[in-house]
């Protein structure tokens, strides 16, 4: 009896980012549409044959996207909001790029889609925009082209799609007025304006069911036998409307035609959403066990209540670890599941492949983490090895954990209405004060110096006179743009994260380890190997050279530990408050150095406070615990007039403001200008008490913003938040912009920022 094998998908960048490349490349107009397809099927057979050559019973197609899968749903749904008017012009590949970075060519730049965080991952979604009156013209041609393209590898065809139930919860309605009507005041603890807001989006049930009918009776003809369903929030604490919604769509999908469907979820286990997937009346069901609580065998509950003509897809090998499965162990679990369901067995990953870097044997690996390490091509062979007990002991993977690290957390003395009011006195900036992020272009000649001194041919010396040239570069353009608080551009780094990385000990940075963050953007997550300690200061020489070239505040820019942690790879055998703490202490001491060389306001950035927080409500107190107490340390060593910033950025914050409140930040800087203004009026209505500066405009996005645009952020924060607590900057880091999208938009800023300032000073 085989175990049929399966993945939930793979990632797209291409074992060398070929796709980030390529689709760059065709943006800036160097190549062609069809060159650029090329290209893009080129990775997308490569990933198929990985598939192939692994030995998997199931060939998953339609996973493969160019930007956002749920993007590429939304468009092949016709939901294109009313400001694309003129993506009707546009194909599907072209429509999906216009939405997510507001220009197309012959179109007018509009604002992108929002950009939030999948779940509890650094991936970035695209939030589907519906209205009220929202049609839906289907047309699913790239996929069914898609289909064509994946027969000619002649294997058992899986075929992948965004749930309906799902994609309207990660959706939102963007004419929300009939929802607010349905607020009232009670005192029964309910978000009357969150359940107005769902039924809104459900009402859209009924308009989809005959598309997603249609679909399936498409695959069925072209000779698909399975498709997977994506449902990532049957591991959410749903509310019983969307449960009921749950019910009633997969009772009007279900199928006697010889279509398996197969509903997926991932993240976590489907806790008190159990019964309710086990029932639904489709032919299988994926969970995802590699979030399981120690001792928590959830996955025999799922077998103990399974149906007994349903198969059940166990996800055994983690796609968000890079570290090996322990097969021996994961071998007992299938033995025993394989008692109870014989074929009706399939083994997979626990979510998609995409959060994984591709393939560990480009890498040269150190040896105390020499067979301790599994990227995505080797989690295939790693499925296959326990289907067929194929299963050896790996003698290299710790069975024990570390010794037990702990930390005695600190915190400032003084309340922030004292720090404010000395910080005022000391920096004795102007009214609604203009600033960056703290990241300037990454240009070509940065690049490439980089690229010369790793490969040792160019020396330490001349590597840093090459990057302390752009420094004085940033310093010179943000003085003639007049901005009031500047920062040296970070030319030094990397990226936020693998910069620290690569100078505390504890971390090892592989080469070609890339994992996508969204459409283009690649990071590289440093992987934690052992202890972190910080044996040497990792900023201050950049930010004191800086500090020579202005007259101006240059602020010390630091990433902070819980973004550290939740942007690396943890170690198997340590836990992330541990980790998290250790981090804390490293960045404390640096705090502490740079505030002991003059610096003034020091930035410590946690964009990824929030992406670590667990899915459930019931575990999400500990985690607070730890992340508030980490953020809370590393600034302890600031003195009462030494400014702390910190950074967050593409998240739902609606839920978690007291935490955010709680880390006591002198000034957070967040985005808005994607989201709008509803994260400002969540931080007026929870009523944020220390200094904000709210995103004016989207750097993600190539368009040039108006000083219009920004001054309708600034007016909407005005009218919540206190001008001298008011601060101007963009949405995020510049890095991945250009010097003359840059310039344009910060003059734009500047212009705006001493518009709405003069207006002050005179009324």
């Amino acid at each position: 009896m085989s175990i049929k094998t399966h993945i939930l998908g793979y990632p797209r960048i291409g074992a060398k980012r070929e796709l980030k490349f390529a689709e760059e490349r065709y943006w800036n107009g160097e190549i062609t549409q069809a060159e650029f397809l090329a290209k893009a099927q080129a990775v997308e057979a490569a990933n198929w044959q990985a598939q192939v050559d692994a030995g998997l019973s199931l060939m998953t197609v339609g996973d493969f996207v160019f930007y956002d899968s749920i993007l590429t749903h939304a468009v092949r749904l016709g939901v294109i909001p009313t400001r694309f008017v003129e993506a009707t012009r546009l194909n599907h590949m072209d429509q999906q790029f216009y939405l997510a970075r507001g220009r197309a060519p012959e179109c007018t730049d509009v604002a992108a889609l929002e950009m939030t965080k999948w779940f509890d991952t650094n991936y970035h979604y695209l939030v589907p925009e519906l209205n009220s009156t929202q049609i839906f013209k289907a047309d699913f041609s790239d996929l069914f082209a898609q289909i064509e393209r994946a027969k000619t590898f002649k294997q058992p065809l899986k075929v992948v799609v965004p749930g309906l139930v799902s994609f309207l919860y990660l959706s939102r309605i963007v004419d929300t007025d009939n929802t607010k009507a349905e607020q009232h005041a009670c005192e029964c603890g309910t978000d009357h304006i969150k359940i107005a807001a769902d039924q809104a989006t459900l009402k859209f049930i009924d308009a989809l069911i005959p598309i997603y009918t249609a679909l399936f009776d498409e695959l069925k003809i072209r000779g698909v036998e399975y498709v997977q369903i994506d449902e990532p929030v049957l591991v959410l604490d749903l509310a019983p409307e969307w449960q009921a919604a749950f019910e009633h769509v997969y009772h009007l999908l279900q199928r006697n035609d010889g279509l398996k469907l197969i509903i997926a979820s991932y993240f976590e286990t489907l806790g008190t959403n159990l019964n309710l997937a086990v029932q639904l009346p489709v032919a299988g069901l994926h969970i995802d066990i590699t979030h399981e609580k120690q001792g928590e065998f959830f996955w025999k509950k799922v077998i103990d209540q399974l149906p007994a003509d349903k198969i059940l897809s166990l996800g055994l090998i983690s796609g968000r670890s890079v570290w090996a499965s322990d097969l021996v162990y994961l071998n007992l679990i299938v033995q025993t599941a394989k008692k109870s369901l014989g074929d009706r067995l399939w083994l997979s990953s626990g979510c998609s492949l995409l959060h994984v870097p591709v393939d560990l044997r480009s890498e040269t690996i150190p040896a105390e983490v020499n067979g301790k390490l599994a990227f995505a091509r080797q989690k295939l062979n790693e499925l296959v090895a326990l289907a067929s007990g194929n299963i050896y002991p790996n003698e290299k993977l710790s069975k024990t954990a570390d010794k037990t690290f702990d930390l005695v957390g600190q915190e400032r003395a003084e309340p922030f209405e004292d720090r404010f009011k000395a910080q005022q006195q000391k920096l004795n900036l102007p009214l609604i004060p203009t600033t960056t992020i703290g990241s300037f272009p990454q240009t070509a000649e940065i690049r490439a110096a980089r690229s010369a001194w790793n490969n040792g041919d160019l020396t330490n010396d001349a590597y840093e006179i090459a990057m302390k040239k752009e420094i004085a570069y940033a310093i010179q353009q943000q003085e003639q743009l007049g901005l009031d608080v500047l920062v040296h551009g970070e030319a030094e780094r990397t990226d936020m994260v693998e910069y620290f990385a690569g100078l505390l000990d504890g971390f090892w940075l592989s080469r070609f380890g890339w994992v996508q963050s969204y459409g283009s953007r690649c990071v590289r997550p440093p992987i934690i190997v052992s202890d972190i300690t910080r044996s040497k200061a990792m900023t201050v020489k950049w930010i004191q050279y800086a500090n020579t070239l202005s007259n101006k505040i240059v602020k010390g820019m630091l990433t902070g530990p819980v973004t550290i942690l939740n942007w690396s790879f943890p170690p198997a055998h340590r836990s992330r408050r541990e980790v998290c703490l250790q981090l804390a202490e490293a960045i404390r001491l640096e705090v502490s150095d740079l505030q002991n060389a003059g610096v003034e306001i020091i930035q410590i950035d946690e964009a990824a406070f929030r992406e670590g927080l667990p899915l459930r409500k019931a575990d999400q107190a500990e985690y607070w615990d730890w992340a508030v107490k980490s953020f809370k340390h590393c600034s302890s060593s600031a003195q009462i007039d030494t400014q702390i910033h910190t950074h967050m950025c593409y998240s739902d914050f609606k839920d978690c403001l007291p935490q955010i409140t709680a880390m006591d930040a002198d000034v957070i800087t967040i985005e808005t200008s994607r989201s709008g203004l509803q994260l400002l009026e969540v931080f007026h209505e929870q009523g944020y008490p220390n200094a904000i500066g709210p995103g004016v405009y989207d750097i993600h996005s190539p368009r040039t913003p108006t000083v219009d645009n920004m001054r309708t952020v600034i007016d909407g924060a005005l009218k919540t938040i206190p001008a001298e607590r008011l601060w101007v900057n963009p949405d995020c880091g510049l890095k991945t912009r250009n010097w003359t999208e840059t310039k344009t938009a910060l003059a734009a800023l500047v212009k705006m920022a001493k518009q709405v300032r003069a207006e002050l000073e005179a009324a």
